[in-house]
């Protein structure tokens, strides 16, 4: 076999069409986009349409809002500290906080603060800052003879949690 003999199979590299380059091309004329009006025209194409009846979008019901005060939490579980502890990417000795948790790659980044969830068991003495913590984990930290300080602001009273 030579280099000059080398070729791909047969059909393997199929020619692009080319609209609207005559009528004997099978794609000329209109070049598929059908009759005229509106939708023959670049740009404007009318989506949701149904004819001058009530489009779906408009007759479901509308449900729900964003909350734009809302806070996204990076979450860590229990579990997943005794991990990065046991891989020695976290100092037991030193202050766990969202940018240790960084540091060791147990999270990717902070978000607007780390929550603390209760999944799994902890073993290692730890001291954790985090914005917020569940019972549960504040209650397995303490177990295993570390602390929890929450960072968030503390939730006055009558105001709904």
């Amino acid at each position: 076999m030579k280099l000059s003999e080398i070729a791909d199979n047969v059909g393997s590299r199929k020619k692009r069409m080319r609209i609207g380059r005559g009528i004997g091309s099978g794609k000329g004329k209109t070049g598929g986009r059908g009759g005229k009006g509106q939708t023959a025209r670049s740009g404007v194409r009318i989506k949701g349409f149904e004819g001058g009846q009530m489009p779906l979008h408009r007759r479901l019901p509308k449900r729900g809002f964003n909350n734009i005060f809302a806070l996204d939490f990076a979450e860590v579980n229990l579990d997943r500290l005794q991990e990065a502890v046991d891989a020695k990417a976290i100092d037991a000795g030193k202050v766990v906080d969202a940018a240790a948790l960084v540091e060791a790659g147990v999270l990717r980044r902070a978000k607007d603060g780390v929550r603390l969830l209760g999944r799994g068991e902890l073993t290692a003495k730890l001291n954790i800052e985090v914005y917020g913590a569940t019972k549960a984990a504040i209650a397995a930290v303490e177990k295993a003879g570390g602390s929890v300080k929450i960072l968030a602001p503390k939730a006055e009273e009558g105001e709904a949690a």
